[in-house]
C-alpha cells in the first residue's frame, strides 16, 4: 500500500467503536412510497449486518433471504442503512423487535426488494484522538488534496480477517475446485479476491511512484521498462499511470472500455469522467488487454470460478471532507463521503501515511 515516509506521517490515534465511528448509506433512488416492500431505515450499534438480518427475521418470523439489504456495515460502529423485507411482516416485526442495539428510524414502502450493491455510497463521521494542532492543520490540508487528485482504492484490513491472513484459506478452497458451502466459504473466498487486487493495485501505485520520483532513464532501468514506455507514461498528467487496454468505466458508475487513445482517456481520467479498474479474478471476470493484461496477469487465478468475478474502480474521488478541532481535548471530528465498496480506513490511511492495522 502506498504510505507515507516518517517525515510524511500525521499523527493521530484512531479506533473503531460505536462512539468514534459512524456510518450513512445513501441509497441508489427514491422510494416510491407505495408497494409490497417494507422498507426500513435502520441504526445499529456493534452488530454486524449478518447479525442484523438474522435479529429482524427472528422477529418479524420470516426467512433471512427475504429480506434485503444494499451493503455490509461495519460492526464496531454506529451505523444506519436500508433494508426492505416483504409488507407483510411488518406488523410481527413492530410487536417483537426489542434490541437496544437495533432502532428503527424511519419507514416506507416500495415496489420492490433492496438488492446488493444498490447505493450510491456513505457518509462517514470519525473522530480521531491525540491531535496536535500541528497534525490537524496538516491533515486538513491533505484531505483537500485528495479530493482533487484522488487515492488508491484499496480494500481496507477489515477484509482479511482478525489475523489478516483469512485470504490464505480462501486461495486454499478457490484453489480446491468444490463448490463453496455457505457464506463463511464465500467471505473466505472473497478475501482472496480482494488480496489479489490489493497487491495489483500496489503494484501500479509502484509503478506510478517510480515514474514520478525519478528521471525517465532511472525509472526505466528500476521497472525493467522501455525507456521509450516511460517517456510516454511520463506525458500523463495524473500521478496514477494509465496503460494500452487497461479497462476504464466512467465514474462513478457507468460502462466500462478499454484503454486504446491514453491522451485522451488521461484528459477524462484528470477530469474524474473515468476511472482505471482493476480485477477481481472469478468466473466471467473481464480481463484487460495488452499491456495492461501483461501487468494485471501475475495477479490474476484461473482457478477461481467458484464466485463471479468483476472489476473494482483502483482509484476513487473522497468527497465533502470537512474536519473540526478540538483543541482543548486534542480530536479531530473528520466528515466526508466515499462511493460504495470504499473504505474509510483506506482513506484515513492514505492521508495519515501509516498503516492503522
Amino acid at each position: 500500500m502506498r504510505l507515507g515516509s516518517v517525515a510524511d506521517m500525521i499523527e493521530f490515534d484512531f479506533k473503531q467503536t460505536v462512539d468514534r465511528f459512524f456510518v450513512r448509506e445513501v441509497p441508489l433512488h427514491n422510494f416510491s412510497k407505495k408497494g409490497s416492500y417494507l422498507i426500513l431505515k435502520i441504526q445499529k450499534q456493534d452488530m454486524s449486518t449478518s447479525k442484523l438480518i438474522t435479529v429482524i427475521a427472528s422477529s418479524a418470523k420470516c426467512n433471512t433471504n427475504e429480506i434485503g439489504y444494499a451493503g455490509l456495515k461495519d460492526k464496531s460502529a454506529t451505523t444506519i442503512q436500508y433494508i426492505s423485507l416483504p409488507k407483510m411482516y411488518e406488523k410481527e416485526l413492530l410487536k417483537n423487535l426489542s434490541t437496544p442495539r437495533v432502532q428503527i428510524l424511519e419507514s416506507t414502502y416500495h415496489k420492490a426488494p433492496i438488492k446488493i450493491g444498490e447505493l450510491k455510497g456513505n457518509n462517514f463521521v470519525i473522530k480521531l484522538h491525540n491531535v496536535s494542532s500541528k497534525s490537524a492543520k496538516e491533515f486538513e490540508q491533505k484531505a483537500q488534496k485528495v479530493q482533487t487528485e484522488g487515492i488508491a482504492n484499496y480494500y481496507g484490513y477489515q477484509r482479511f480477517g482478525e489475523d489478516g491472513k483469512s485470504y490464505l484459506q480462501g486461495k486454499e478452497i478457490a484453489q480446491s475446485g468444490k463448490r463453496l458451502k455457505g457464506e463463511r466459504e464465500k467471505l473466505l473466498v472473497a478475501s482472496y479476491q480482494s488480496y489479489l487486487f490489493n497487491k495489483w493495485l500496489s503494484y501500479r501505485v509502484k509503478i506510478s511512484s517510480t515514474i514520478a520520483n525519478n528521471s525517465a532513464q532511472k525509472a526505466s532501468k528500476i521497472l525493467d521498462f522501455p525507456l521509450e514506455l516511460i517517456k510516454e507514461l511520463r506525458k500523463q498528467p495524473q500521478f496514477f499511470k494509465l496503460f494500452l487496454g487497461d479497462v476504464m468505466m466512467n465514474y462513478p458508475y457507468g460502462k466500462s472500455f478499454y484503454a486504446n487513445n491514453l491522451a485522451k482517456v488521461s484528459k477524462s481520467f484528470q477530469a474524474q469522467e473515468v476511472s482505471p479498474t482493476g480485477l477481481l479474478c472469478g468466473d466471467t471476470a473481464q480481463r484487460a488487454k495488452s499491456d495492461a493484461r501483461y501487468l494485471e496477469e501475475q495477479f490474476d487465478d484461473s482457478e477461481l470460478t467458484s464466485l463471479k468475478g468483476d472489476r473494482r474502480y483502483a482509484w476513487i474521488y473522497p468527497k465533502a471532507i470537512r474536519t473540526k478541532y478540538d483543541k482543548t481535548n486534542h480530536t479531530l471530528e473528520v466528515s466526508f463521503y466515499l462511493p460504495k465498496g470504499s473504505y474509510a480506513t483506506t482513506l484515513l490511511e492514505q492521508i495519515g501515511g501509516f498503516s492503522l492495522r
